[in-house]
C-alpha cells in the first residue's frame, strides 16, 4: 500500500471517527439539542375554495400555551388550574401531534386515568367523549353509543387508545363498562405500565 492511500485511509477513518465522537457528545447533551417544533405538512387545494371566507376577527389561542395546557391535564391538576384560569379558551384547545393525532386536555387526562383532573374539566365545560365516559365509568352512556352505532367499538381516542385501554385506565370505577366492552369485543388486556398498583 502506498503512502499516499495509506494516508487517504487514515484520514478517513480519522474524519469519520472526529463525526460519530460529534454526534454522540450532541446526542448525549440535552441542552444543545434544538428544540422539535411542530411542522405544518405542505397543502395546496386541488379544488374549488370554499365560499365562506373567515374573518380571523379574534387572535388564535397560542400554539404552545395549548400544548403545555394539554401536557399538563395528563398529570397536574394545579398546573391545570393554573393555565385555565389565565386563559378559559384553553378548555377547548386541541393538539394535533402530527399525522392527525388531534389531542384535548379533556383526552389527556381521560387516558391517563386522572380522575380528578377530568372531573375539573368537566366542571368547567370540557366536551364530554366516548373515552372520557369509558374511563369515568358511565356504563349507560357507553351502552346508548354503542346501540346507536356499533361500529364505535373499533373507535381509536388520542394516540390510537381504544375504549377498551380506557375503561382498563378507570380502574374500579369503569369495571362495568370494561366487562361491558369485553362481552362486546373481547381484547387481550395488557398491563398499563404507568399505573401504580393498588398497595
Amino acid at each position: 500500500m502506498s503512502f499516499k492511500s495509506s494516508r487517504r485511509l487514515f484520514l478517513g477513518t480519522a474524519g469519520s471517527l472526529l463525526a460519530v465522537s460529534a454526534v454522540s457528545a450532541y446526542e448525549q447533551d440535552d441542552e444543545k439539542k434544538p428544540e422539535a417544533v411542530p411542522r405544518e405538512a405542505a397543502f395546496n387545494r386541488d379544488y374549488e375554495a370554499p365560499k365562506f371566507k373567515p374573518s380571523w376577527a379574534k387572535e388564535q389561542i397560542n400554539r404552545q400555551l395549548v400544548q403545555d395546557f394539554v401536557i399538563f391535564a395528563h398529570s397536574d391538576l394545579e398546573m391545570v388550574k393554573k393555565l385555565l384560569e389565565r386563559e378559559p379558551g384553553l378548555i377547548h384547545g386541541a393538539v394535533d401531534w402530527g399525522g392527525g393525532d388531534f389531542e384535548t386536555a379533556l383526552g389527556g387526562a381521560s387516558h391517563m386515568g386522572k380522575h380528578d383532573i377530568v372531573e375539573f374539566l368537566l366542571e368547567k365545560g370540557a366536551r364530554i367523549d366516548l373515552f372520557c365516559a369509558a374511563m369515568m365509568g358511565q356504563l349507560e352512556a357507553i351502552r346508548t353509543f354503542l346501540t346507536l352505532q356499533p361500529g364505535l367499538i373499533e373507535a381509536k381516542g388520542p394516540h390510537g387508545f381504544s375504549l377498551h385501554f380506557h375503561a382498563q385506565v378507570g380502574g374500579e370505577r369503569s369495571a362495568a363498562v370494561l366487562e361491558y366492552l369485553q362481552s362486546i369485543k373481547p381484547v387481550e388486556l395488557k398491563p398499563i405500565p404507568f399505573l401504580k398498583p393498588k398497595s
